[in-house]
């Protein structure tokens, strides 16, 4: 139930910033929240815009707009949830140090034990003319792909390139597991990008057991408590934070369906078709489906034993079916691509299997980074690396 970095495409380019904060500022006003502004603030803000070309939030605003972001994000399961989001204000931090010592705390805070926190941190908003700041992982927590001589990889292929960018950076590399915790690399706008490690206290990671298999523990396969997404920009009023990690509960189709099966991932399923002693000559055996049911159940079976909370896709499609009707009781429709909200497995016996929606953005909201070119790498280890090792 997290929202995904791809929520919505490449962000609204507005001609009019004014505009569109002004629209926001007016419906803070209409909310009934904190977040409520006099015409003062309306133009204070419009001062700051036709000034310099932005304007600084206030807590409330940046807390009202994160929420409707996530309201509004097209290819979120979890939005049943939105008004219940933490925000972390870290819009004061002014190194790639306290970047990171935020980013660590974001982790501990959301992880709470296994009881996972919806959060979300925003650093500094980017100043017109100026990229912001960036965290190049996808998101925080990660494992790494080792391409080896051969063109295969050791590890998640998704993170192959980003491996080889922490690696010409100057990390060293982890154990050579599958599941090796990737750095953090965090670039802030004026300087190069940089590489820290991740305290082991700081990521939960959840090894897998079925509850009638004994053998699976024997595939040593695991993954981490929470998705907590990395390389989105938040737009709230035409402000934009290009660095804005946020935390959300996995749905066990995420692990098991994708991240563990998908081919070009870990490709799990023929290991465990051939222990569980399937014929894998043919698919129409569904020795592929046949495994996918184990591996789900293996892993909520998991987190369960583990305490780490987690969704299935049944409970997840049915809250998001009921917060359709409290958004319509509100008089909002609700946005939402639905390939994203039917889950990869047993579509067709959840709720929003059925059901159409607008994929129709609106603001406040999150977006994919364009895509750049990664930056020069600095040679020099002292340069590229992060002090907090």
């Amino acid at each position: 139930m997290v929202m995904h970095a791809s929520s919505s495409d490449d962000p609204v380019q507005s001609d009019d910033v004014l505009s569109e904060a002004m629209d926001f500022l007016r419906e803070c006003g209409q909310s009934g929240t904190r977040a409520a502004v006099s015409g003062r603030r309306l133009a204070e803000a419009s001062a700051g815009i036709l000034a310099e070309g932005t304007y600084p939030q206030t807590y409330s605003e940046l807390v009202h707009g994160a929420r409707l972001a996530w309201r509004n994000a097209l290819d979120c399961l979890g939005r049943p949830h939105w008004n219940m989001l933490h925000v972390r204000d870290a819009r004061d931090v002014r190194t790639p140090d306290e970047c990171y010592d935020a980013c660590v705390e974001h982790l501990r805070f959301a992880t709470n034990g296994g009881k996972i926190r919806l959060v979300l941190t925003a650093f500094p908003q980017r100043a017109p003319g100026t990229t912001g700041w960036r965290i190049w992982n996808s998101h925080l927590v990660r494992y790494a792909g080792y391409r080896t001589s051969g063109g295969a990889v050791m590890g998640d292929p998704d993170t192959a390139d980003l491996t080889q960018f922490a690696l010409e950076l100057g990390w060293p590399g982890g154990a050579g597991t599958p599941f090796d915790v990737l750095p953090l690399i965090i670039q802030p706008p004026d300087g190069p990008p940089q590489w820290y490690p991740l305290p082991e206290d700081a990521v939960l990671q959840v090894p897998l057991s079925h509850p009638e298999y004994s053998w699976f523990e024997e595939l040593e396969l695991k993954w981490y408590a929470h998705p907590a997404i990395s390389n989105h920009i938040l737009r709230i009023g035409g402000v934009e934070y290009p660095a804005a990690p946020f935390s959300g509960w996995y749905t066990c189709t995420e692990v098991a369906a994708r991240n563990l099966s998908d081919q070009h991932r870990y490709n799990a399923l023929p290991s465990i078709a051939g222990r569980m002693g399937l014929d894998q000559r043919s698919p129409r055996s569904l020795w592929q489906d046949r495994a996918l049911t184990e591996l789900l159940r293996a892993v909520l079976h998991s987190y369960d034993q583990h305490g780490v909370t987690m969704v299935d896709h049944h409970f997840a499609a049915e809250a998001f079916v009921r917060h359709e009707h409290r958004e319509a009781k509100a008089g909002r429709t609700v946005p939402a691509r639905w390939r994203s909200l039917v889950a990869p497995t047993a579509a067709s016996t959840t709720p929003t299997f059925t059901r159409e929606y607008p994929e129709e953005v609106r603001m406040p909201n999150f977006f994919r980074h364009p895509d750049s070119p990664r930056p020069a790498v600095e040679r020099d280890p002292t340069v590229s690396a992060g002090t907090r090792t």
